[in-house]
């Protein structure tokens, strides 16, 4: 492909021809701003109403990122459930997983849903892993490539390769997820529309690069949505309504003001 038409300053930041300019792109991700203080005012909230958090349950960061492969559209008990069942097989090894055969492997991890597409991601993943000289050799690449390298993987998407360098490698990721989007919205910190980079960045920007920080409030906003905020938002039982315009509506319409 040749080289863009050079733009004149008037013209930064337009999308022209397929184009995106640098400008653009961070423009774009700069569209998730909440009021300052707001994402740290949430998470403050959610730890003096559940405490922390003991996640990712893992014996090892291998474990941990067969679990982030797994856990795609199913509940975490039925990880637990396929990870058991590797461990029992000794299938639960960089080598182990590359060894095996697809029958054997799939099987083994049946609970977990979707069992022939996640033994060729888990596959996937280990085949990349073992051409970076192993998780250990990988973990000491930059965060940048480390990103880039797990999104080239087929069968790894954002909030996957977030999970595992979130949890696995120790990185200052945030992981978004469908909870995430859920308590956004109810809270009117977010309109829905916002991309999955674009949500990510502004987590990054609005807290200090912390890893525990980062483990801690996504997994407070997984209890969160598992206990009261659900598809069918149980605000009545929920210690941040008074806070929160979900809540403030629906105790309204309960006194029949709304």
């Amino acid at each position: 492909m040749g080289n863009p038409e050079k733009s004149s300053g008037k013209e930064k930041g337009i999308r022209r021809r397929g184009i995106v300019t640098v400008e653009n792109q961070k423009a774009s991700l700069n569209r998730f701003s909440p009021r300052p203080g707001a994402l740290r005012s949430l998470y403050d909230s959610l730890h003096d109403m559940y405490g922390a958090q003991p996640w990712w349950p893992a014996d090892s960061a291998f474990e941990v990122a067969v679990g982030a492969v797994l856990t795609q559209n199913t509940a975490w008990s039925n990880v637990e459930k396929a990870i058991d069942r590797l461990k029992e097989a000794d299938l639960l090894s960089l080598s182990a997983v590359l060894d095996s055969d697809h029958d054997t492997l799939a099987e083994t991890i049946r609970s977990a849903g979707y069992f022939n597409i996640k033994a060729r991601r888990l596959r996937n993943l280990c085949d990349f892993l073992a051409r970076q000289g192993g998780l250990e050799s990988f973990a000491r690449q930059d965060l940048e490539e480390q990103r880039e390298g797990l999104l080239g993987v087929n069968g790894i998407g954002p909030e996957t390769a977030d999970d595992i360098l979130l949890y696995a490698l120790q990185q200052p990721v945030f992981v978004i997820d469908a909870y995430t989007r859920r308590l956004l919205q109810r809270f009117e910190l977010a309109q829905g529309r916002e991309s999955y980079e674009e949500l990510r960045a502004g987590f990054e920007r609005a807290l200090e690069k912390d890893v525990e920080l980062f483990r801690q409030y996504h997994a407070l906003i997984v209890m969160h949505a598992k206990e009261v905020c659900r598809k069918d938002p149980q605000c009545g039982r929920c210690a941040l309504a008074s806070g929160c315009p979900t809540g403030r509506y629906s105790d309204r319409r309960i006194f029949g003001l709304g």
